[in-house]
């Protein structure tokens, strides 16, 4: 875009409507800038100013025309149909895209030079800064695990920090960046925030030294009362309604509101934050808080669900709050639950009252932590069988809120994976192996500070056992299908691992399941310099995540081996239908114990409170016309047509593969 001097006949225009300036020669406008739509202005510094051309219209209908009204401004450039106007004190070194609206503001201004909230460093876990981790535009949540958990690769680290450093540099300013279609309304002080195109902000009470990554795909929302000091809020997110943010990074889709108040804290892909408070915590994609009371503090969580009065401890009055926890994904609290740092609670867990015993089940994943007369009980694998954990398991996947292109997470979904099958096979070697140190007959057993009752102890390594079937069975099934075989060789040949990778331990990098191996890779490849950018990172976790699968086949064909006892060249027709028929009665019993769980909420118990004034017969009908009929239930018929279509499955494949018997 080309500029030019004002002319002398615009300036006398400028001034005649009551415009100032320090010198009118450090103006420049475009060609068809009009001079009528700027009034009242006290300009200083170096300015540009494009063309007013458009109008935009209020709700309600009320028309504004574009121009800069009743404002100072200093060292900035403003691009072509913007409006402006009632700015309280000034707008200083900026450059504001096409078509912004900023009206009724306080202040908008760059001082010095500003990384825009880059560079920031987060105390996460552990408030005393033993694992702070600087934050970053580009920053996704299996970065931010590394940088958070693997302090033992002190070079590594060093190295991530170096390249943080570097993109924090390039991105440095001494303007801020407005970019276009963005709309500022009523705010008050904003001060070295870089604020992305077709972002809004309406009655934010103060910002400060942060990103607003909000783009033409997703935008921000930013409203009412927020404060919010060294922070990066990422595309898609939204914040609203008096929330208060510090030293924080907040990832894409995710929801901040009702007063909450989160600081020295990571939140990453559509988390939710209401009502409660967060401190020092990583929270990995879809940790969720809605309650007034509910306290998250010091702890690494993902795909949690925290319950009202949910809390947490991490210091015991002697060396500060130095203890830290983990609560793996998928997990949740109940009312009024506690749990006291340090502690590591299993994949999809439920924890019920208060625990302090630090109690590490990270090996009895799917279990319920009970508390009952100061004693932590354990449930090990029960979650299995709980429509909750299935119902959740569904949603997440249609709650993801993100839709920007460009993905800053990794994230899997699947409830059973190589990550926790490896841990239900450690969680049978544990209850075993209790069994057989504490005897048979024993009425409870001891686990890392927990008590496992005695039909508990059996029932998880029958939950186990199922699930464990039902993984190995998918895999094998899903590998085969479509496909007609002529030849067990033929068979032989598709069962061959795409890849050798994926042998061996599994992670959870908060959100993405991927090898130990491949994630070695990676940092080896960092320490080298072969990794030496945000971009190169990310994109790499990118790789291992899109090749899943291929992984993931690698790692169940070497557990189907050692179940069988042979390598895959040797597998037999009936090996295969021993596997499917094994595979569709783990389905079909895991789906029974669903369907039981689920008609416990339409017990004479979950009617309680129903039919208030009338008989039973009204309870019953009040109740069917609130919640409906059991066999018409929408999970409840989704369990009984999948038992019906993974039977079918299994017989397709059998009857697939049973003439090559001959």
């Amino acid at each position: 875009m080309s500029y030019r001097k004002l002319t002398s006949e615009e300036i006398s225009q400028l001034q005649k409507q009551q415009c100032t300036c320090d010198n009118w020669d450090n103006i420049e406008v475009t060609q068809s800038f009009a001079p009528q739509y700027v009034k009242h202005v006290h300009f200083t510094g170096k300015i540009r100013m494009g063309a007013f051309e458009s109008t935009f219209i209020l709700d309600g209908g009320i028309p504004r025309h574009s121009g800069i009204y009743h404002s100072s401004i200093h060292n900035c450039s403003i691009g072509n149909n913007v409006y402006i106007s009632r700015i309280h004190r000034y707008i200083a070194n900026y450059q504001i895209g096409d078509d912004c609206y900023i009206e009724d503001t306080e202040c908008i201004t760059t001082t010095g030079k500003s990384s825009f909230g880059n560079g920031i460093r987060v105390s996460v876990l552990n408030e005393t800064g033993g694992r702070s981790i600087a934050i970053c535009n580009k920053l996704s949540s299996q970065l931010a695990y590394i940088m958070t958990l693997y302090r033992h690769r002190t070079d590594t680290i060093k190295r991530i920090d170096q390249i943080i450093q570097d993109y924090t540099d390039k991105i440095s300013s001494e303007y801020g960046y407005i970019g276009k279609q963005v709309r500022i309304a009523s705010c008050g002080n904003i001060k070295n925030v870089h604020i992305g195109s077709y972002a809004q902000l309406e009655s934010v009470n103060e910002l400060e030294n942060g990103s607003i990554n909000s783009n033409i795909a997703d935008p921000v929302y930013i409203g009412n009362g927020v404060m919010a000091k060294n922070f990066i809020l990422s595309s898609g997110s939204q914040v609203t309604e008096a929330t208060l943010i510090e030293n924080c990074f907040i990832g894409q889709g995710t929801q901040l509101g009702k007063h909450f108040s989160i600081y020295d804290s990571v939140y990453f892909s559509n988390c939710q934050g209401f009502h409660g408070e967060a401190c020092a915590i990583f929270g990995g994609p879809f940790t969720v808080t809605h309650h007034k009371s509910s306290l998250l503090i010091a702890g690494m969580f993902s795909f949690l669900n925290a319950g009202s009065g949910s809390n947490q401890s991490n210091h015991m009055y002697k060396l500060g709050p130095i203890h830290q926890g983990v609560v793996e994904r998928g997990s949740k609290t109940t009312s009024d639950s506690y749990i006291l740092w340090p502690a590591k609670i299993g994949a999809f867990s439920l924890v019920m009252g208060r625990h302090h015993h630090h109690s590490d089940t990270s090996n009895l994943p799917f279990s319920y932590l009970i508390e009952n007369d100061d004693d932590t009980y354990i449930v090990p694998g029960v979650n299995l069988r709980s429509v909750g954990t299935i119902r959740d398991a569904q949603k997440w996947p249609k709650r993801d809120k993100r839709k920007d292109p460009e993905k800053l997470d990794q994230i899997n979904f699947n409830l059973l994976s190589p990550y926790t099958i490896q841990k239900m096979y450690a969680g049978i070697n544990i209850l075993e192996t209790l069994k057989e140190l504490s005897g048979e007959t024993s009425e409870t057993y001891t686990y890392h500070s927990t008590i496992i009752k005695h039909s508990s102890l059996y029932n998880g390594i029958k939950y186990y056992q199922m699930a464990i079937n039902k993984f190995l069975g998918n895999s094998i099934i899903k590998r085969l299908e479509i496909t007609p075989f002529k030849s067990i060789d033929e068979i032989r040949n598709r069962l061959k691992p795409d890849s050798s990778i994926g042998a061996g331990s599994w992670v959870d990098l908060s959100g993405m399941i991927a090898p130990q191996s491949e994630i070695d890779r990676l940092l080896n490849d960092v320490d080298n310099g072969i990794l030496s950018s945000l971009e190169a990172i990310n994109q790499r976790f990118q790789e291992i995540h899109a090749n899943y699968y291929q992984y993931e086949w690698t790692w169940a064909l070497q557990k189907i081996e050692e179940r069988l006892n042979k390598p895959y060249t040797e597998f037999t027709i009936q090996d295969i239908i021993d596997l499917a028929q094994t595979w569709k009665k783990s389905v079909v019993d895991l789906d029974n114990l669903l369907y039981e769980d689920a008609k416990k909420e339409f017990t004479l118990i979950s009617k309680t409170g129903f039919g208030v004034d009338g008989d039973e017969a009204t309870k019953q009908l009040d109740f069917i016309n609130v919640r409906g009929q059991f066999e018409n239930n929408p999970f409840v018929q989704e369990v009984q047509e999948h038992i019906v279509k993974k039977s079918a499955l299994c017989q397709e494949l059998i009857d697939r593969i049973s003439p090559l018997m001959a």
